[in-house]
C-alpha cells in the first residue's frame, strides 16, 4: 500500500514538473506511440492531451514531402539533432514551426523512445513570409497630431524640432497616447521621410525571437536558420522605432547599444560586422527612472536614446482636449459607417470628463467605435449607446440608494438573496426611468431580451410612476 503512495506521489510531482516547464515536451516510445506531452507543447501545437497521448504521431501531425518529423528521424537513427527547424501541421490543418532539441532514450543499448524540447517560432515564420518587416506605411504627420493643452503642445514643437537633425529620440508616453503617431510624423517631416519607417513592438514577441528579428541571422546559424537582414539593415537610410524599449531583456539591450554606438550591425552567427545609417526612435509607457531603479532600463542605454525626449501627458491631464477628440473620432467614424451622429448628451459628456481614461487615446477612440456600433438612427450618443465594458468600468456616478444598500451591512447582515433583490430591483427601476419605460431601449442597455426584462418588471411588481 506504502508503495503504491509512493508511486502516485513521484507520478504527480514529475506531472506537475513537466508542465512547468516553458518549453515544449514530446515523447514518443519504440512505436512511434506518445507517451510524454506537456501543457507547453499543448499550446504551441494546439493541441488537447487527449488528441495526442497514446496516438501515432503520422495518426496526429502531417509532414511536408521533404519534410521528416525530428522524432521519428531520431528514433530511427538513434543520433541527437539539436537547432532543427521544423514545420508541419496539427491534425486542424494548422500551420506550427519549432526549433527542436531531439535525443533518442536508450536503455541497455536499446532505441525505446525519443524525446523532443521544442521552442515556438511560428508566429516569426508567419511574419517574415507576409513581409511585415519591410518598410511600413507612415500614414501620419503632424497635422493628424491633436490637442491644445500646453504640455501636449510642447511635445509637439520638441517632435518638429527633431525633425532637422538625425539624433536618437525617446519619446515618453502611457499606454494609448500616441506614442506611434508622434515618431511617424517626427519620420514624415524629416529628411528621410523617403526612405523607410520600420516599427517593432519590442513586447509582442520573446527575447529569443526579437534578437534575430533586430540583428538577422546568418545561413547556418541553427539548423534551418537562413540569410535574413534584420529590422536595422531593413531600415537603412530611415528610421526604425523600437516600442516598449523597456520590455527587452538586459542583455539584449547591452547588445542595442554597441550596435547604435558603433553604428554597425552584427547578424546572428555572423562574423562580418555591417554599417549601419538608421535614426532610431524608442518609446517607453513608464517614467524612465522608475525603469532604471528597478532593472528595466540600463541606464546607458536610456542617455543613448533620450538625446531628444518628448513626454506626452495623459488624456486625464488634457481634460480640454477631450471635446474635440470626441469631434474628431465621431466625424471619422460617421465617415466610416455612413452614419450621421451629432454629438454626446450632457450625461455622457460629463461622464467623459470625469473618468480618468486609462486607456488614454486609444480607450476614447474605442469607446465611440463602440456607441456607433449599439446605435441605428438616432443622432446623440446616451449613456445607453456606450460599450457595457466602460460602463462598467466607469461609474459615473454612486447613487444615495445603492450606498444605502450597501451600507445597511453595517447594522445588520442581510440575507445575499434579499440584498441582490432589493438591488436588482432598484437598478432596473433606475434604467427605466432614465430611458422614459421605453421597454426596446431599456432592455438594450441592460444587455437583455425585452422578454427576460418583462418577466423582472412582472416580478418585482415594477410600476410606471404617475
Amino acid at each position: 500500500m506504502q508503495i503504491n503512495q509512493n508511486h502516485e506521489k513521484i507520478l504527480l510531482i514529475y506531472e506537475k514538473t513537466i508542465n512547468a516547464i516553458d518549453a515544449g515536451v514530446h515523447v514518443i516510445d519504440q512505436e512511434g506511440r506518445t507517451i510524454i506531452y506537456n501543457q507547453k507543447m499543448m499550446e504551441i501545437e494546439g493541441m488537447e492531451v487527449d488528441d495526442v497521448l497514446d496516438k501515432n504521431l503520422l495518426e496526429v501531425f502531417q509532414f511536408e514531402k521533404d519534410e521528416e518529423s525530428t522524432l521519428l528521424k531520431v528514433l530511427t537513427t538513434g543520433e541527437s539533432r539539436l537547432n532543427v527547424k521544423q514545420t508541419y501541421f496539427n491534425i486542424n490543418g494548422h500551420e506550427i514551426t519549432t526549433i527542436n532539441d531531439t535525443f533518442p532514450i536508450i536503455i541497455e543499448n536499446n532505441i525505446v523512445g525519443a524525446m523532443e524540447i521544442a521552442r515556438d517560432v511560428t508566429k516569426l515564420e508567419k511574419l517574415i513570409r507576409e513581409n511585415r518587416f519591410k518598410k511600413e506605411d507612415t500614414l501620419y504627420t503632424f497635422d493628424n497630431i491633436i490637442g491644445n493643452d500646453p504640455v501636449f503642445q510642447e511635445a509637439i514643437e520638441t517632435s518638429k524640432r527633431a525633425t532637422r537633425t538625425t539624433s536618437s529620440v525617446l519619446i515618453i508616453g502611457e499606454t494609448g497616447t500616441g506614442k506611434e503617431l508622434f515618431a511617424q510624423s517626427i519620420h514624415n517631416d524629416s529628411p528621410r521621410s523617403s526612405k523607410p519607417f520600420v516599427s517593432q513592438n519590442c513586447a509582442a514577441l520573446p527575447d529569443t525571437l526579437i534578437e534575430g528579428i533586430l540583428f538577422g541571422t546568418k545561413k547556418g546559424a541553427f539548423t534551418g536558420s537562413i540569410e535574413r537582414p534584420g529590422l536595422f539593415e531593413q531600415a537603412e537610410g530611415g528610421t526604425l522605432l523600437l516600442d516598449e524599449i523597456n520590455s527587452l531583456d538586459p542583455s539584449l539591450q547591452a547588445k542595442l547599444l554597441r550596435v547604435i554606438q558603433e553604428k554597425k550591425v552584427r547578424r546572428i552567427g555572423d562574423t562580418i560586422d555591417r554599417p549601419i545609417d538608421v535614426r532610431i526612435i524608442a518609446t517607453i509607457n513608464e517614467d524612465p527612472i522608475d525603469a532604471i531603479s528597478e532593472n528595466r532600463l540600463r541606464k546607458d542605454l536610456y542617455y543613448r536614446l533620450s538625446v531628444v525626449s518628448i513626454f506626452i501627458p495623459p488624456l486625464k491631464a488634457r481634460q480640454d482636449d477631450i471635446q474635440e477628440l470626441t469631434a474628431f473620432f465621431i466625424e471619422k467614424y460617421n465617415s466610416l459607417f455612413g452614419m450621421n451622429i451629432k454629438t454626446l448628451d450632457s450625461q455622457v459628456k460629463k461622464l467623459f470628463l470625469e473618468y480618468d481614461w486609462p486607456g488614454n487615446v486609444r480607450e476614447l477612440e474605442h469607446v465611440i467605435e463602440g456607441a456607433f456600433n449599439l446605435m441605428e438612427y438616432e443622432e446623440v450618443i446616451e449613456y445607453n449607446h456606450l460599450p457595457i465594458q466602460f460602463r462598467q468600468k466607469s461609474h459615473p456616478e454612486i447613487d444615495a440608494n445603492v450606498e444605502d444598500l450597501l451600507y445597511q451591512t453595517e447594522k445588520e447582515i442581510k440575507p445575499l438573496d434579499e440584498f441582490m433583490y432589493e438591488a436588482e430591483t432598484y437598478y432596473i427601476q433606475k434604467a427605466l426611468i432614465h430611458h422614459h419605460f421605453n421597454i426596446t431601449k431599456t432592455a438594450k442597455s441592460l444587455g437583455m431580451s425585452r422578454q427576460n426584462l418583462q418577466y423582472r418588471i412582472r416580478k418585482y411588481g415594477i410600476e410606471k410612476p404617475d
